[in-house]
């Protein structure tokens, strides 16, 4: 009986439990919450305390003082500092279900990176359960992407996804319910993010933080230099090496996608390394099928081109890239034909 009434009182919740973004999708009602995955921690008296989670945190990043900390507590899909996380998917509950307490255990399905191990999926299991959840449930991200933009991955027929996301990109060819292969690469928006950063300091002795970096990534970002060499250009501003005193300087599109090289390449060629381990039969699907991208690293301009160069297959984005996870692990939730792909440990 009090089984029942959690369940009629509490808001059961899909979680994409992302490194750059928290997506947060309500049974009933879609996504209700699209935040960044980071908090501000305050050290008063040596005392520490949450001061701002998610888009107000985002907004201290790099411009914090010396008593308050903006953390990131995922690296590379998974936690990387488990209080913190347990502090964020708290408030992210609350925000979503109410301040009220009162019967607030909600059933939380969380998306974890194929590649992750026991002791990762633990770590986020264990994080949810101590946030208030009532039962938690996880699904592998490459199945909730997949689920997410509409595959047939109930079907006899092989279908090949890949989500770039924050920390990793994870590639699977899917099939059945499950993973025929996947195979998860640690290279992501943030190594792009990186990439950015370490080549404007290399070619141009200017350090750029991380948020300039993904603001360039996101507006000018290529994966292919434009026709012309050069594409549009861009101011940007940060600490001359030199002089050790602020300035402005201009790059284009070209030199964008000269520093993008390296972390697109990886991505690449995780997708090579997973087409030549796939059976004939699926292989045979899948050229007509083609490739779905999703994930926040599917809006970088031309990387479907460049992706469908390298493999020769047709390659397409799918409707609505960052919100696919979320929206995967919400169907996986809700509809009993995939409740199946949902795992307990």
């Amino acid at each position: 009986m009090f089984e029942n009434l959690f369940k009629f009182r509490s808001q059961d919740l899909a979680i994409d439990l992302g490194t750059a973004n928290t997506v947060v999708y309500a049974r009933g009602r879609g996504i209700v919450l699209n935040e960044p995955s980071v908090v501000a921690i305050e050290t008063i008296n040596g005392i520490k305390k949450v001061k701002a989670v998610g888009n107000d945190a985002k907004m201290m990043m790099g411009k914090t003082p010396d008593s308050i900390e903006a953390i990131r507590p995922l690296r590379d899909g998974v936690i990387a500092d488990i209080d913190v996380a347990e502090q964020m998917i708290k408030h992210f509950i609350q925000k979503v279900n109410g301040k009220s307490k009162l019967f607030s255990y909600p059933e939380i399905v969380i998306c974890v990176p194929s590649g992750s191990t026991s002791v990762e999926r633990r770590a986020i299991r264990d994080a949810a359960s101590n946030a208030g959840a009532r039962q938690v449930f996880l699904i592998e991200e490459p199945m909730a992407a997949a689920i997410g933009a509409d595959m047939p991955v109930t079907e006899p027929i092989g279908s090949m996804v890949v989500d770039v996301g924050g920390g990793t990109t994870e590639v699977a060819v899917l099939s059945l319910r499950g993973l025929a292969y996947t195979t998860s690469v640690r290279t992501g928006g943030d190594k792009m993010d990186e990439a950015i950063v370490s080549y404007v300091r290399r070619h141009h002795n200017l350090l750029i933080g991380e948020t300039t970096a993904e603001r360039i990534k996101k507006d000018f970002g290529v994966a292919q230099a434009p026709a012309d060499g050069v594409g549009h250009t861009i101011h940007i501003k940060g600490r001359d090496l030199v002089n050790g005193v602020p300035k402005e300087i201009s790059i284009n599109q070209g030199q964008i996608a000269e520093s993008l090289s390296e972390p697109i390449g990886t991505i690449i060629e995780g997708v090579r390394i997973a087409l030549e381990n796939t059976a004939p039969e699926l292989a045979a699907d899948i050229v007509d099928q083609g490739i779905v991208l999703t994930g926040g690293g599917a809006l970088i301009s031309g990387l479907d081109a460049a992706l469908s160069d390298e493999t020769g297959l047709p390659v397409t984005v799918a409707e609505d890239p960052l919100a696919c996870v979320a929206i995967g692990t919400g169907r996986a939730m809700e509809d009993p034909m995939f409740r199946g792909v949902l795992t307990t440990a």
